[in-house]
């Protein structure tokens, strides 16, 4: 092995401990949510809203922060949203108001946004072409362990406090600070540093015109579809069925126990054999069977095997968009991540705030809801797929 692959190997590894740390960060405050809020005398719709706060604030900043990594290099940008990303997780177990909540939510969510892009487009710089899909998987898998392992501590964590896995989710952003800036290389520019900078409403106009605009909106459905699933799924089974943290760190965990497997080792095979689009068309139908599911079924065994499904089935979709995405981004990495990263806050925005409020009115509503909205993404990606690239539905891309 050359200095250059040992190198980037390094970094790839590096990498998928800072998606680790971010969404286990993420994923440890989910079990312990919806006793935190009733701490405030809030449920449903104030969750939904914090969600969307975080999304609306990626949203806003995951172009930006895209289209500087393309300019000045991604470790930087790594690693000021690493840091703003610990506090604001921080604050938010030190909030007495909900006005601190929402805060602590919008930086939270502009620290992630300073992590995603970069990270995604940092994977895309140290893998060749054909390893595109592999590298994604990976950091897919960092990923799903990461809200694999969350939620378990999350739910046993609270039993020191519910304040306390806010404070470490911060502790674990600044371990990845720490890490990120001694061992994580400094890789150059793809675009030149004097290109004129474009804000985010010119941004989002010319994605319009970009090869993998379709695959944007396909990121948009999909993630307002499960929105409605992953936000309701604790506040659905603590009321429906009086589970506890504890039973809900279980469902989650194992979960993304399995996601993990499949990223780590079934991924590639996957997309080598079949192609990103047919791994994309048949999970989309899988989550959307799942989803429907949840609202007949009973028994904690049953839950736990139809979450699972559920959550396997999403494991694969998005790093099969993703890898799309970068095959056909060219030079400009760092924007199509940051686009893409906004345009899946878009739906994480709008899907939690509507299914948190719908819950509050009928807790099936989001489930009948997000299932429609998984098979219109289905007919998109199907649609477009076998007029404008049918190519997809044969085989991966070829350079």
């Amino acid at each position: 092995m050359s200095q250059t692959q040992q190198s980037n190997k390094v970094a790839l590894y590096t990498l998928m401990f800072t998606m680790f740390v971010t969404m286990s960060g993420i994923g440890l405050i989910i079990p312990v949510m919806p006793k935190y809020l009733e701490t405030f005398g809030v449920a449903g719709q104030v969750l939904g809203f914090l969600i969307a706060t975080f999304a609306f604030s990626q949203f806003i900043f995951s172009p930006i922060a895209g289209n500087l990594s393309d300019r000045y290099g991604r470790k930087n940008l790594i690693l000021f949203g690493l840091v703003i990303y610990g506090l604001a997780q921080v604050a938010f177990g030190l909030a007495t108001s909900l006005p601190l909540l929402f805060v602590s939510r919008f930086f939270g969510g502009l620290g992630s946004a300073f992590i995603v892009p970069p990270v995604m487009a940092f994977v895309a710089d140290i893998t060749t072409y054909e390893e595109r899909g592999k590298g994604m998987g990976m950091i897919g898998a960092a990923m799903s362990f990461g809200f694999m392992i969350g939620p378990g501590i999350g739910g046993f964590l609270a039993k020191v406090s519910l304040h306390f896995p806010f404070y470490m989710a911060g502790v674990f952003a600044f371990i990845a600070v720490i890490l990120s800036l001694f061992v994580l290389p400094s890789i150059k520019p793809t675009v030149l540093a004097n290109k004129k900078s474009e804000n985010l409403l010119k941004q989002m106009a010319r994605s319009v015109h970009t090869p993998y605009f379709v695959l944007l909106l396909i990121m948009l459905i999909f993630s307002f579809g499960i929105a409605n699933f992953q936000v309701t799924l604790s506040l659905f089974v603590t009321q429906k069925f009086n589970y506890t943290p504890q039973d809900i760190a279980i469902i989650l965990t194992v979960g993304g126990a399995v996601g993990v497997v499949i990223q780590m080792f079934v991924i590639d095979p996957l997309f080598k054999r079949f192609g990103e689009m047919k791994v994309i068309l048949v999970n989309l139908l899988v989550a959307a069977v799942a989803m429907l599911l949840m609202l007949f079924i009973s028994g904690f065994a049953v839950i736990l095997l139809v979450a699972t499904i559920f959550s396997t089935a999403t494991t694969l979709i998005r790093p099969a968009v993703n890898t799309l995405i970068s095959k056909l981004a060219g030079n400009e990495q760092g924007f199509a991540a940051g686009l893409n990263n906004a345009y899946m806050s878009l739906g994480n925005m709008v899907g939690p705030a509507l299914a948190g409020t719908l819950f509050d009115i009928d807790r099936a509503i989001p489930y009948f809801v997000g299932t429609a909205v998984l098979l219109v993404c289905f007919v998109l990606a199907f649609a477009w797929a076998s007029t404008k690239a049918p190519h997809l539905l044969k085989a991966e891309i070829k350079s």
